[in-house]
């Protein structure tokens, strides 16, 4: 099975509480290689009040946090019976499993707080092979040639009419081949 995104309905004001403790429980009941992230989307705004200006963290999906895991029924059982938590999105109710968000969603979501899917530390190399999923290159395959951890993004040689051509892509619009 593989890990992907699922959308938790939780408590409004409650989702770092939720956050602490669902990964406190992944930990405690050895489900860290089901249970893997639990993000609460957020962005940073300038606000200027009085000539002053101060940064605020907004959460983007007030009630909700996303969590990467893998679906099985015991991964799904501790996050519905954490407390805090009233669901999932996606799920019809009556014992069905929720459906993830498709990569384009997540990565959307990612990108707007500097993140990625792919976690490019552990997952990626110099020299992998991968195929490009957005962007104007979209549908092209490519070997990474350099990686820029702090921007979260790729240097990949792509065959472009018969000639190796680097191109720079953000890490969400690669996917490994």
């Amino acid at each position: 099975m593989e890990k992907e995104w699922y959308v938790v309905n939780t408590y409004s004001g409650h989702e770092s509480k939720v956050k602490e403790k669902l990964e406190a429980k992944a930990e405690s009941m050895g489900m860290q290689d089901y249970i893997y992230r639990v993000i609460i989307p957020e962005t940073t705004e300038v606000e200027v009040k009085d000539g002053v200006k101060k940064e605020k963290t907004k959460k983007m999906f007030p009630g909700y946090v996303l969590v990467e895991m893998v679906m099985s029924d015991e991964a799904w059982y501790i996050v519905r019976n954490t407390p805090g938590v009233t669901g999932f999105i996606g799920s019809s109710g009556k014992g069905a499993k929720p459906t993830p968000l498709l990569p384009q969603e997540i990565d959307k979501i990612l990108a707007s707080m500097g993140m990625s899917r792919v976690n490019i530390e552990s997952e990626m190399a110099v020299g992998d092979k991968v195929n490009i999923v957005d962007g104007p290159f979209k549908g092209m395959m490519g070997k990474v040639d350099n990686i820029d951890l702090e921007n979260n993004r790729l240097n990949v040689l792509i065959d472009l009419f018969g000639q190796e051509t680097p191109v720079e892509v953000e890490v969400y619009q690669v996917s490994k081949a």
